[in-house]
């Protein structure tokens, strides 16, 4: 384990390389902050809600179901869907964790992995050091709970045209986290394609049109993933003796 003076120095340098992230959440947290207006938060709700979700994709399902009146249960089971990644990284996150490291440290990394975070962490050697996280988290998790509440207040300030460009950029976010992927990968390509064509069909078709956004949300994203999944299989390369 680091003694005090080594883990005051991680801490440093992860507060120092989550310095860039902390501008980037920010920047996409303050367009996230005109989701959250138009559903309805305070610009405290809004910060909160930023806190305990650090994640952008599941953070504007959360405020697009809100919006929409979704149950408590369609809320937290498509956020859940939203967020399975993490559960990946956790995974890989767990392998490099000591087997000294005390629970409440595994929680607390755990609580806050972002693809962000994921990365400068499972960049570094050797084992995981909690401390380093912090660093990143004290600084990240900040800049993005305080760009939704800004977002939030100055979605009711700013003129509408305003907002609205800022809430197209948001979108514009998202075009560039899948576009990239789907210029390389055809079944991630595919992926895209249907979910706009099935979006659009489930808004249209009598019967599936009734059910609530997050319903349909959940249904399209588990069929979709389950058909692309069992088309296109990742293939196991050998593992090494």
């Amino acid at each position: 384990m680091e003694n005090k003076t080594g883990r005051s120095g991680l801490f440093i340098q992860g507060m120092r390389d989550g310095v860039p992230i902390g501008l980037g959440y920010f920047a996409v947290a303050f367009s996230l902050g005109i989701a959250a207006r138009d559903a309805g938060l305070t610009p405290f709700q809004g910060m909160l809600a930023s806190a305990l979700c650090t994640a952008s994709a599941g953070e504007y399902a959360l405020f697009t179901l809100i919006g929409a009146g979704a149950a408590y249960w369609e809320v937290a089971l498509v956020t859940l869907i939203t967020n399975a990644r993490y559960f990946l990284m956790s995974c890989a996150l767990s392998q490099r964790i000591s087997p000294l490291m005390r629970n409440y440290h595994r929680f607390t990394v755990g609580a806050v992995v972002t693809d962000e975070i994921f990365g400068i962490t499972i960049a570094r050697p050797g084992k995981l050091e909690p401390a380093y996280n912090y660093g990143a988290i004290a600084v990240a998790v900040p800049c993005w709970s305080v760009g939704t509440a800004l977002g939030i207040m100055m979605g009711s300030i700013l003129p509408a045209r305003a907002v609205s460009a800022l809430s197209v950029a948001l979108y514009g976010m998202f075009l560039a986290i899948i576009i990239p992927p789907a210029k390389k990968e055809g079944p991630v390509a595919l992926c895209v394609a249907a979910g706009f064509i099935l979006s659009y069909a489930a808004a249209v078709i009598p019967g599936v049109s009734a059910m609530s956004t997050g319903t349909q949300t959940i249904l399209l994203t588990v069929l979709i993933s389950a058909v692309i999944a069992i088309a296109f299989p990742i293939k196991e390369e050998p593992a090494d003796e």
